[in-house]
């Protein structure tokens, strides 16, 4: 079965440093007590193990790089939640990362505290976890509620953004510097909608009632069928299906599983329940992984409530 990854686990992200020193020279960080500045000698190091007194907001405000952040997370009234006892693991943007969003996009935020909230919350995990644990993860449920993407593959990635300094040390937790700013995603009906190649499973899926169930809070894992792989289907298959609702939800559901489950997740299985109550079953080799006869074609596509895999095959129930 899938390995789950919960929403409310304690522990579910970090990030690793994007370099390292050569062995027995320390490298230099214009931010105060990094974990990899504070292990080059035994006094760094007793310094860095001792009580931090400044929490992630005044440690942040403390920097020269975070001004807009901190501008931010004032206007979204989250000050008084991230001076909270934690502890806390926080992406943060630097200026730099702001100044590359589309112009006007700061400024609208600044006057729409919800919509920032949700963006602001979607650079929070919760636990104090150090680069250290970063080769353990590939994925990470923020307080916002949707997953961040993990990847340490090459340097140490948070979705599409490169961690440039971690372990920047607080009171209440810890931060990781990165160079642009994450935006949280659509749910899973609407990241299909949104897509090109998804017209025939959204109107299935519309079809079949499905929408308000696969908008819901979830997770989810959904092996989506291109519209490729629909035409595949014998002529006539889809719109019988669109006519028999049942049916159609039967299949439908036989792409779902619950749970969010990454590709990394996938390669190590053989088999999974869907929620129409089948197995699929899962094989990997280098040819890539297939899900009965399906091939994943682009894996982790992230959503707010879970994961879409995209396959080159309807799967179809026995």
């Amino acid at each position: 079965m899938f390995k789950m990854i919960s929403t409310s686990a304690a522990v579910l992200a970090v990030v690793a440093l994007a370099s390292q020193s050569s062995a027995g020279t320390c490298q230099g960080s214009k931010y105060k007590q990094t974990s990899a500045q504070a292990a080059c000698d035994s006094a760094q190091e007793r310094t860095a193990y001792r009580p931090v007194q400044t929490d992630i907001v005044d440690t942040a405000a403390g920097a020269d790089d975070f001004k807009t952040l901190v501008a931010a997370v004032k206007a979204a009234g989250l000050v008084d939640a991230l001076k909270g006892k934690g502890p806390f693991t926080v992406f943060a943007p630097t200026d730099e990362a702001f100044a590359k969003l589309p112009k006007g996009t700061v400024e609208a935020l600044l006057k729409d505290k919800e919509k920032l909230a949700k963006i602001l919350t979607y650079h929070v995990v919760k636990g104090n976890v150090t680069s250290k644990d970063v080769a353990k993860l590939n994925s990470a449920g923020s307080l916002q509620g949707a997953f961040l993407r993990i990847d340490a593959s090459k340097g140490v990635r948070v979705n599409d953004a490169k961690v440039i300094t971690a372990d920047l040390r607080a009171s209440n937790g810890v931060i990781h510097v990165i160079d642009a700013v994450l935006l949280p995603p659509a749910d899973i009906v609407d990241t299909a909608a949104g897509a090109d190649s998804f017209k025939t499973l959204v109107t299935a899926i519309k079809a079949a009632g499905l929408a308000e169930a696969l908008k819901g809070k979830g997770p989810f894992t959904v092996f989506a069928p291109t519209d490729e792989a629909f035409a595949k289907l014998p002529e006539g298959t889809i719109p019988a299906l669109l006519k028999d609702k049942e049916k159609l939800a039967a299949v439908l559901s036989y792409h779902v599983v619950p749970g969010y489950v990454t590709g990394a997740d996938a390669i190590k299985l053989n088999a999974a329940k869907s929620l129409q109550g089948s197995e699929l079953k899962i094989s990997s080799d280098g040819g890539g992984v297939h899900i009965n006869d399906a091939k994943v074609i682009k894996a982790d596509i992230l959503t707010a409530n879970g994961v879409i895999h995209v396959v080159d095959s309807v799967l179809l129930p026995n």
